[in-house]
């Protein structure tokens, strides 16, 4: 739907959207920058979206809130707690740095846009899950709603989810509308030795069990497990892996830093990881997030590894060439994108692609942004359709 009715700040984004295809020119769409590092950031004239800001509605018996794209998460995660809720998807706050002089996080478009998701997401669905409706400033300056409030009004092509991922080379994301869960009753995180062929097939096999697995992580011969759930569904799982492997239960003090940690991209692993990508020069070290069926045998890659997701998220810091990398994600089933890198590079690499999928990609960009006001190539380097 075409909305016609516009306030002052939607309109002059509507305007500078037009300018921007009368003239020819790249628009970039950022808030906060968190995501500057992701991908080559330094193409386009910048679109601010954080003046549309504020929570539009909150819903907690309903489980649904509508914050315009350029409401920091911080805000709307404070709202969320203070009625016993939380994004389930657990989106990184990127903010790498303390103290009063830090950077701001996220904005809430920002993270629909960029489409990432934590530790949870592999047992309580991706960003895109999350998403019921959002307001799209497509590249011919109309703004356009999609989807609803409920999932029963979600019909037909789901574009709102469309959105999760595409890092804003379809559009400007206006407002979201996310559904959010209760916080967890009962949590509890344990650890164990295993190597990492071991590990994967472990916590794959209880996580088709009835445990209330939530997340996992394996690095360096540990694999560290989140349960959360029913009080009772939680002891007794701690209770079953105790005497079935010896796994040691983690004190939340200890435990909830890292699973933080991992879910900002600040634990032990990344810190290591960033500097040796930023101090490789022309050694080109990459830190790779390489999205794998969970069953996948280990990648075998040189360089340190952290797996999430069962399995299905695999971090590589590694010198290994680019095109081995892909090579290797694809053998497995999967495909890799470079999250930190020098220099920078698209994110989404055009030889992890078959033919057809490019095609629909083209496609769908040439609807959303016919002018090409929104092509940075920052997701996927694109040619015309």
């Amino acid at each position: 739907m075409v909305e016609t009715a516009l306030s002052v700040e939607i309109q002059a984004l509507v305007d500078q959207v037009q300018d921007a295809a009368r003239r020819g020119a790249v628009l970039r769409v950022r808030g906060h920058g968190s995501k500057d590092f992701l991908g080559d950031a330094s193409v386009g004239e910048v679109l601010d979206t954080r003046v549309w800001s504020g929570i539009e509605q909150y819903e907690p018996s309903e489980l649904v809130i509508k914050a315009r794209a350029g409401t920091p998460l911080a805000e709307v995660e404070a709202a969320l707690a203070e009625r016993g809720q939380y994004l389930a998807f657990e989106p990184p706050r990127w903010c790498f740095t303390q103290g009063p002089n830090a950077a701001p996080g996220p904005t809430i478009g920002g993270v629909v846009a960029s489409g990432f998701s934590g530790p949870g997401r592999v047992s309580r669905g991706a960003v895109r899950d999350h998403v019921l409706g959002s307001g799209v400033l497509n590249g011919r300056g109309e703004v356009l709603r999609f989807g609803g409030s409920v999932m029963k009004n979600v019909a037909g092509f789901d574009l709102s989810r469309l959105m999760a991922g595409s890092m804003g080379t379809l559009g400007v994301l206006l407002d979201v509308t996310l559904k959010v869960m209760p916080e967890p009753v009962a949590t509890a995180t344990v650890r164990l030795e295993l190597p990492e062929a071991e590990a994967l097939m472990q916590v794959n096999r209880w996580a088709a069990q009835p445990l209330p697995l939530d997340a996992s992580a394996w690095w360096d011969g540990l694999l560290v497990l989140r349960l959360r759930g029913a009080r009772a569904a939680v002891a007794a799982a701690v209770a079953r892996l105790a005497q079935e492997c010896q796994a040691e239960l983690i004190a939340p003090p200890a435990a909830d830093p890292f699973w933080q940690g991992l879910r900002d991209h600040r634990d032990e692993f990344f810190q290591p990881a960033r500097a040796a990508v930023a101090a490789s020069g022309h050694r080109g070290v990459t830190l790779w997030r390489i999205s794998v069926p969970p069953t996948a045998a280990p990648l075998g890659l040189p360089g340190e590894q952290l797996n999430e997701w069962f399995g299905a998220q695999r971090w590589v810091c590694t010198a290994v060439p680019a095109a081995t990398v892909h090579e290797v994600a694809a053998r497995a089933g999967g495909h890799a994108q470079a999250f930190v890198s020098q220099p920078a590079q698209s994110l989404v690499h055009a030889a992890s692609m078959s033919p057809l999928l490019r095609q629909l990609h083209q496609r769908v960009q040439h609807s959303f942004d016919p002018h090409g006001v929104f092509n940075t190539g920052r997701l996927l380097a694109m040619v015309p359709a």
